[in-house]
């Protein structure tokens, strides 16, 4: 795993919480790069540097420290798929520079989301947090990849993650543990992930997660992972799909051009399979199951499409 990769992708995580790094840092970063001292001595200068300088309030030593633990988690082979590597993880990422680092959240929060005009995602409920996470790990643990389509796989991937991220483990640093669970897991999975799009694109990440858990009905806007899904194809095929954050900001979104988009991709599953299944259409086209029921009764009542003999058995017509 080249040096570049590693320690970009450290460098690149801190965006989700829009930290920036020390130009000492970036120095002395291209001289890891270049192969001239190792992860270790660069851990060491950037520690010795910030021991000579008195408390500075603009985070940039979190960000330095936290950009070299990543790294050194990354490069690492060992990975266990269980609720304990992910609070290992974020107790190795924050550790003397959270309060708790380890440890789940205890109590209830909003936050207010720039993509979202300053609402919030609803997040889980901190007394549930325990059950809800081991209810998620067995669930992916028994789900099954043979058989699946690389769209299938990288649908249910986003799923997964999506899932995981809105759950909220940790007050602070979920997104960026979050993160590097993920691209360990995804190694395990076998996918070569040592391309920049983390590097260069985790604020659209994190936004990407943000959209797919929101929804105001009142105002027609539904929970959508087909950005977070762009962002994996680009992740896990080398696509090269143009990953703006502006383009997932609710104020640029339209209801009618949002359901027009859907109804399209639903008119073209059903083209290909007129005995598709809701939950199939759920996978293929990026959205919850609700949404998708929500967007064929609506085109039901417009005539644009008809059930045909009944729910279980039958199949959809197009008119």
């Amino acid at each position: 795993m080249n040096n570049k990769y590693i320690i970009e992708t450290g460098i690149g995580l801190q965006d989700v919480d829009q930290l920036k790094n020390s130009s000492y840092f970036l120095n002395e970063t291209n001289r890891y790069i270049k192969g001239e001292i190792s992860l270790e001595e660069l851990d060491s200068i950037v520690s010795s540097y910030y021991k000579s300088k008195p408390n500075i309030e603009d985070r940039t030593e979190e960000a330095d420290k936290i950009s070299i633990r990543i790294a050194k988690i990354i490069s690492e082979d060992s990975f266990t798929f269980t609720v304990g590597q992910l609070l290992t993880i974020h107790r190795i990422l924050f550790n003397d520079l959270l309060e708790n680092p380890g440890e789940m959240r205890k109590y209830n929060f909003s936050k207010n989301e720039w993509v979202l005009d300053g609402d919030s995602v609803t997040y889980g409920d901190f007394r549930e947090l325990e059950m809800t996470l081991q209810y998620d790990f067995e669930l992916e643990k028994k789900f099954s990849y043979n058989g699946l389509t690389i769209d299938e796989i990288i649908n249910h991937l986003a799923i997964f993650i999506s899932n995981l991220w809105q759950i909220h483990v940790f007050e602070e640093g979920n997104t960026r543990t979050i993160a590097v669970f993920f691209i360990k897991y995804l190694r395990s999975l076998g996918f070569d992930v040592t391309n920049d799009t983390f590097a260069k694109n985790s604020w659209y990440f994190r936004n990407s997660l943000v959209r797919s858990n929101y929804n105001n009905v009142a105002k027609g806007i539904f929970e959508d992972r087909t950005y977070l899904v762009k962002f994996l194809r680009n992740l896990l095929l080398g696509e090269t799909n143009i990953l703006q954050n502006r383009d997932l900001h609710i104020s640029t979104i339209s209801f009618n051009n949002s359901n027009a988009s859907r109804e399209s991709l639903i008119l073209r599953a059903i083209k290909d399979n007129p005995k598709i299944t809701t939950e199939q259409l759920s996978k293929k086209i990026g959205v919850s199951l609700r949404t998708i029921k929500s967007v064929l009764k609506v085109m039901e009542i417009n005539n644009k499409i008809i059930r045909v003999n009944g729910k279980r058995y039958g199949y959809w017509k197009i008119i």
